[in-house]
């Protein structure tokens, strides 16, 4: 396999995994469980863990439920950026491809959704009792550990070297 056949494998492999992943989990709510019907698969975590058909027409924390135009259209405007730039990373970035596929997966997953359903499916249910309560999916966890890494990627990174002479003094 030559280099940018694996470059655009090191991205599209995990987003095609990712969406598949997601629109299945998806489907299967969808097919299984009633609006709003939450299951619980193990038992002693449920008060903190479950399965609930929930459709989110906002965005994460079902925020701003009016919004989901723009929201699709933010998602889109991530896919096309992340297709356009992508050709311009350097050849040895392979934990930065793969989170960036991450990322591609994730927001196809949830625009898919929305084309197609007019909101996005969340079934992932966690509750922090007295604290928290959130429905989610695949597609927003691989976006939110795909922007981490990212995140995290760029914090470790080393400054550029300037091509410019310094403009100190010489000792």
């Amino acid at each position: 396999m030559n280099g940018a056949l694996k470059h655009w494998a090191a991205l599209l492999v995990p987003a095609l995994i990712v969406l598949v992943l997601d629109q299945v989990a998806k489907h299967w709510v969808r097919a299984t469980l009633a609006l709003g019907e939450t299951i619980t698969p193990i038992e002693p975590l449920r008060e903190v863990f479950g399965i609930t058909f929930s459709q989110n027409t906002g965005a994460a924390f079902s925020l701003l439920p009016q919004a989901g135009d723009l929201f699709l259209l933010i998602a889109l405007g991530m896919v096309i950026g992340i297709l356009i730039f992508y050709p311009r990373m350097a050849a040895d970035n392979w934990a930065t491809r793969i989170a960036l596929g991450m990322v591609l997966g994730g927001a196809c997953g949830n625009a898919l959704d929305r084309l197609t359903l007019g909101y996005v499916v969340d079934w992932f249910l966690v509750r922090i009792p007295n604290v928290l309560a959130n429905v989610s999916n695949f597609a927003d966890h691989a976006i939110v550990i795909g922007i981490g890494v990212l995140f995290l990627l760029s914090w470790r990174a080393k400054p550029a070297q300037s091509t410019e002479p310094s403009d100190l003094p010489e000792q």
